[in-house]
């Protein structure tokens, strides 16, 4: 059973901008602070938040009187990609849960949220007194100049789910709050280089993954797609510069247009990577840059022509899927990890100030959209924001790297978010929780797993596997693992997810998978650990 309801008028809304720091307790379906107009307004979807203001503003924080039951748990999502530390945990009052969060006790779960593309980076807050919305709407880390415009920034919903498991309460949520995705006409899977390769490869060897892919997939009707990740690109460096610009291959990869076409004789989809926001060519000029790090502004309408054209030249070289990455880090200088929980540090702004920083990033994803659609090419978005891309690509990259070289990374980040990003798979776009890295370093033991459960999650699955290293048993068990992925039928969630935030036990009807994802000396770790869950600190 659901529950549609609507939170009511908040109790208090907060206002940061130039004038200062102001509270005042709401009045009527709008309320003026300190020359910032907020207004509270009922939609059939939802509660829209909007907000004019006479002078540049950078937060708006929404206060709701709530109670929770003492018993409840909290699951949270993240800024952009997981890094590992999604999961279930007790009411905590200093954790940063963006865009949505879900309380669940006993056979109810409630979720919390705001719809997809929303103008403001927003985030939750729970306690026991009550619900706190903070929307960050600034540009870079400066206020934002609206001038004479009504900005929507949120459209704020809820929903109670009785009687269901909180998988699929969550599940329905992420469809409430993204009702229009773009999704690929059939699944997705195939193989990417990278996490063999890691740069350093050839056309030739290209040809080569692209022949060991057509083997591995014999007999399957939908056919893979064969990705070049970085390493083609004119200017590339091993262990260095990743950028553009992006309209001829290297030494190694002389004609990119020859080599998608190389890959289609060989019955095979070609795709490939291309990192939009860094280009080091001297002409360009400094107007263009960042100037919290140099990348390039998309709010300056020459680049984000560039960007188009350089996205057309892809397309028009034969590549039928785009992944395109570190747009989130190129535009506000952070990790997802690093945003505690905002996105980028102050004193800064963009070309265009008049823009929130959602509203640059949806601008953005819509350019690249917009461009790889008319040539009918899939685009999958790495290091984005899947709250503010949803809609704007078929495909997502859910979680931080996996790994070729070290088990641990892909057992911590991959299957952390799989596991709890799965909700959002064919509500947002259809999720992609990073390769198999098929190498000597990793054992089989748990590359076996990882692509049997990827592939029985029912969501993409790419490998990274070094041709002949397999056995003919193993080579078979992969194939099966591909046969799966190919059709996307099959639908294992986790069952215990509530109680890890590795789960192990994942369920479809009465089948029940249980999986042994640690190895004998137990978790591996290094003496820098950066990444943790993000609480605000005290104030000063």
């Amino acid at each position: 059973m659901n529950e549609q309801f609507f939170l009511q008028t908040p109790q208090l809304v907060t206002v940061v901008n130039d004038n200062g720091r102001t509270s005042k307790q709401w009045q009527g379906q709008q309320t003026t602070v300190a020359e910032t107009k907020v207004t509270y307004d009922l939609t059939a979807q939802g509660v829209a938040v909007k907000i004019s203001s006479a002078v540049p503003v950078s937060f708006v924080r929404l206060r709701w009187e709530h109670h929770f039951d003492s018993r409840a748990q909290f699951l949270a999502d993240e800024v952009e990609r997981g890094y590992g530390t999604m999961g279930w945990q007790k009411l905590t009052p200093n954790r940063i849960m963006p865009w949505y969060f879900m309380e669940n006790h006993g056979d109810t779960t409630t979720g919390y949220g705001v719809m997809t593309q929303p103008n403001a980076f927003c985030f939750w807050q729970a306690d026991p007194a009550g619900i706190t919305l903070i929307m960050d709407v600034r540009n870079g880390g400066s206020s934002v100049e609206l001038g004479d415009r009504q900005l929507t920034l949120a459209t704020v919903v809820s929903e109670k789910y009785a009687h269901v498991t909180s998988f699929v309460a969550t599940q329905r949520f992420c469809h409430l709050m993204s009702p229009h995705p773009v999704l690929p006409k059939e699944p997705v899977y195939g193989s990417n280089n990278w996490y063999y390769a890691y740069g350093r490869s050839s056309a030739k060897e290209i040809v080569s993954d692209t022949a060991y892919l057509k083997g591995l997939t014999a007999g399957i009707a939908n056919r893979p797609f064969m990705v070049i990740d970085d390493g083609w690109q004119v200017d590339h460096v091993i262990d260095g510069y990743n950028g553009g610009p992006w309209r001829a291959g290297n030494a190694a990869f002389p004609d990119m247009g020859a080599l998608a076409q190389e890959i289609v004789d060989q019955d095979v989809k070609p795709g490939i990577w291309f990192r939009p926001l860094l280009d080091h060519r001297e002409e360009i000029p400094d107007s263009w840059r960042n100037p919290l790090n140099g990348a390039l502004d998309p709010t300056v309408p020459a680049v984000l022509d560039r960007v188009k054209g350089d996205v057309a030249q892809l397309c028009k070289w034969g590549y039928q899927l785009i992944k395109h990455d570190f747009t989130t880090f190129d535009l506000f200088g952070r990790w997802g990890f690093q945003m505690r929980p905002f996105v980028t540090t102050d004193g800064w702004h963009f070309f265009n100030r008049t823009l929130t920083n959602a509203e640059v990033v949806k601008q953005l994803y819509q350019a690249i959209y917009s461009t790889a659609a008319h040539y009918h090419t899939l685009i999958l978005g790495c290091n984005t924001v899947g709250h503010l891309g949803a809609g704007l690509m078929q495909l997502a990259r859910i979680g931080d790297d996996t790994s070729g070289k070290v088990w641990e990374r892909t057992r911590q980040i991959g299957i952390n978010s799989l596991a709890f990003r799965l909700p959002q798979d064919q509500a947002f776009f259809s999720i992609d929780a990073d390769c198999v890295g098929i190498t000597e370093q990793i054992d089989w033991h748990y590359n076996r797993q990882w692509a049997q459960l990827v592939a029985e999650s029912g969501t993409v699955l790419f490998i990274s596997a070094v041709p002949g290293i397999l056995t003919a048993d193993q080579r078979q068990e992969l194939h099966e693992s591909l046969v799966l992925a190919a059709q996307q039928t099959s639908h294992f969630t986790p069952q215990d997810w509530q109680l890890i935030d590795c789960p192990a036990e994942w369920v479809s009807g009465n089948q029940v998978r249980h999986y042994d994802w640690y190895e004998p000396a137990g978790i591996q770790f290094c003496n820098d650990t950066p990444r943790s869950i993000p609480f605000y600190s005290i104030a000063h």
